[in-house]
C-alpha cells in the first residue's frame, strides 16, 4: 500500500473497526481445512439474499399495491406487474430473477439445513447458531408468503385466502387475529397494502438482522466440519488451529467456484424456464385475481407444500377443537421442532460419518417422507393421498421425538482427534 492509502486506512481504523472486522471475519478467521461441497450453500444463501434485495428494490420502483380495478377492468397491482414485464426496459429479467430467486433461496436453505443435520452443526457449542437459523427460516417463509400475494393473480388471492383463514381456527383470538392480518373482512386492498409493507420493509429488516446474528455467532464459536471435530482444541505455538486455514483467500476463492456453478444453473432457469414447469410461477397466477371465481385446486408454492400436507393430514377433531385448529398446530410444530434438535440429539458424536445405522435409516426415511409430503401438497386431496400424508407426517415427527432414544442407543464409530480428508 502507498503511504497515502495506508494513512487513509489508519484514519478510518481510528474511527471504525474496518481492519479488525476484516481480520476477525475473513483473513484471520480460521475454518476447518476439510470443508466439502455441502459448505457452499451458506454463502449461496447470502448471495441469493442480496440478489432478492437488489431486484426487489427495482421492482418496487414500478409496482403499485392497489387492488382496485383500472379502466380495463384489471386490478392495478396485477397490471403493474404486467407493465414491469412488458414496458419497463429489462423488467421481465428483474421480475424473473426475483421470482426464480425465491425458489432458489429455499433450495439452498433446505440444502444448508440438511448439511447441518447430517454433520451435527446444531450440537454444542452451536445451539444459538441453529436457533438463529431456524428463525431465519421462519422469517423467510413469512417473507415468501407475503410476496406471493403481491402479483394479485388467482393463486395469490386464493392462496392468501386459505392461509389467512387458518388463523381463524385459533380459539378465542382466531377471528380477531384473521381480521387484523387481513385489515378487512375479506382479502382486499387493505390486505395487499399490509403485506406489501411487511414484504418490503419489516420482514427484510428482521431477516437481515437475523443473518448478521447468525454469522457473528458462527464466527464466535467457529465452523463445524464433516468430521465434527473442534479444530480449536489443537493449536500451534502462535495460537492458530492446526487443522484450520484462513477463510480468505482459501474459502472465498472456493466459494466463487460454487457461485459460478450456481449462477450457471440459475441462469438456465431464468432464461429458459422461469415458470419452473408451474412450480416456481403457477399458471393460475397469470390470471388476474377474481374473488368470484375459485380455482379448481388451491395449493401453495412448492417450498411450503411439505408443511401444507402436514396441515391437511389432520382430519379429526380433538378435545372439542376442530381438525383445522390441530392442523395449524401440527404445521407450526413441524417447523418449530427443528429448533430443538440440539437437545433432542443425544448421540456422543456429531457427524453422520461416525453415527450408526439407526440414525442413517431414520434420516433416509425422514428425507423420503419430506419429499412425499411436498409432492402430495401440490395435489388435490383424496382419501388415499390423505392416508399417505398422515403416515408420512407421523414419521416426520417421529424422527425428532424419538431421537433422544435412538440417537443414544445407536452404535457409533470412534471420532479422530484431527480432521480427515476421506
Amino acid at each position: 500500500m502507498t503511504t497515502k492509502s495506508q494513512a487513509l486506512l489508519n484514519w478510518v481504523d481510528e474511527r471504525f473497526p474496518l481492519t479488525s472486522t476484516w481480520k476477525a471475519h475473513l483473513s484471520e478467521y480460521y475454518a476447518p481445512k476439510n470443508f466439502n461441497f455441502w459448505y457452499f450453500f451458506g454463502s449461496l444463501a447470502l448471495l441469493v439474499l442480496v440478489l432478492q434485495i437488489i431486484t426487489g428494490i427495482f421492482l418496487v420502483m414500478h409496482y403499485k399495491p392497489d387492488a382496485s380495478l383500472n379502466a380495463a377492468g384489471v386490478p392495478v397491482a396485477f397490471a403493474s406487474v404486467e407493465y414491469i414485464m412488458r414496458e419497463v426496459p429489462g423488467g421481465w429479467l428483474i421480475r424473473y430473477l426475483h421470482s426464480t430467486g425465491a425458489s432458489a433461496f429455499f433450495i439452498v436453505v433446505y440444502l444448508h439445513m440438511f448439511r447441518g443435520l447430517i454433520y451435527g452443526s446444531y450440537r454444542k457449542p452451536r445451539e444459538l447458531i441453529w436457533i438463529f437459523g431456524t428463525l431465519i427460516f421462519l422469517a423467510l417463509m413469512a417473507e415468501a408468503f407475503m410476496g406471493y400475494l403481491l402479483p394479485w393473480g388467482q393463486m395469490s388471492y386464493w392462496g392468501a385466502q386459505v392461509i389467512v383463514n387458518l388463523f381463524s381456527a385459533i380459539p378465542i383470538i382466531g377471528p380477531d387475529l384473521s381480521l387484523v392480518i387481513r385489515g378487512d373482512f375479506v382479502i382486499g386492498d387493505a390486505t395487499l397494502n399490509r403485506f406489501f409493507s411487511f414484504h418490503v420493509i419489516a420482514v427484510p429488516l428482521v431477516l437481515i438482522g437475523l443473518v448478521l446474528a447468525h454469522i457473528v455467532a458462527l464466527h464466535e464459536v467457529g465452523s463445524n466440519n464433516p468430521d465434527g471435530v473442534e479444530i480449536k482444541k489443537k493449536k500451534d505455538a502462535t495460537g492458530k488451529p492446526l487443522d484450520g486455514i484462513p477463510f480468505h483467500p482459501y474459502y472465498t476463492v472456493k466459494d466463487i467456484v460454487g457461485v459460478v456453478v450456481f449462477l450457471f444453473f440459475f441462469s438456465v432457469v431464468v432464461f429458459f424456464m422461469p415458470e419452473g414447469g408451474g412450480y416456481f410461477l403457477e399458471y393460475n397466477n397469470f390470471i388476474p385475481a377474481n374473488p368470484m371465481v375459485t380455482p379448481p385446486h388451491i395449493a401453495p408454492v412448492w417450498y411450503f407444500t411439505p408443511f401444507y400436507s402436514i396441515l391437511r393430514a389432520v382430519t379429526y377433531p380433538l378435545f372439542g377443537l376442530d381438525a383445522k385448529f390441530w392442523g395449524v398446530v401440527a404445521m407450526g410444530a413441524s417447523v418449530v421442532i427443528i429448533a430443538f434438535l440440539p437437545w433432542l440429539d443425544r448421540s456422543p458424536v456429531k457427524s453422520i460419518r461416525y453415527k450408526g445405522p439407526v440414525f442413517k435409516i431414520a434420516l433416509v426415511i425422514f428425507v423420503i417422507c419430506f419429499f412425499i409430503l411436498g409432492y402430495l401438497g401440490v395435489l388435490a386431496p383424496t382419501p388415499g393421498r390423505t392416508l399417505v400424508s398422515q403416515i408420512c407426517s407421523v414419521l416426520y415427527f417421529a424422527f425428532f421425538l424419538l431421537m433422544p432414544w435412538y440417537s443414544k442407543l445407536d452404535k457409533v464409530k470412534p471420532v479422530p482427534e484431527r480432521v480427515t480428508f476421506k
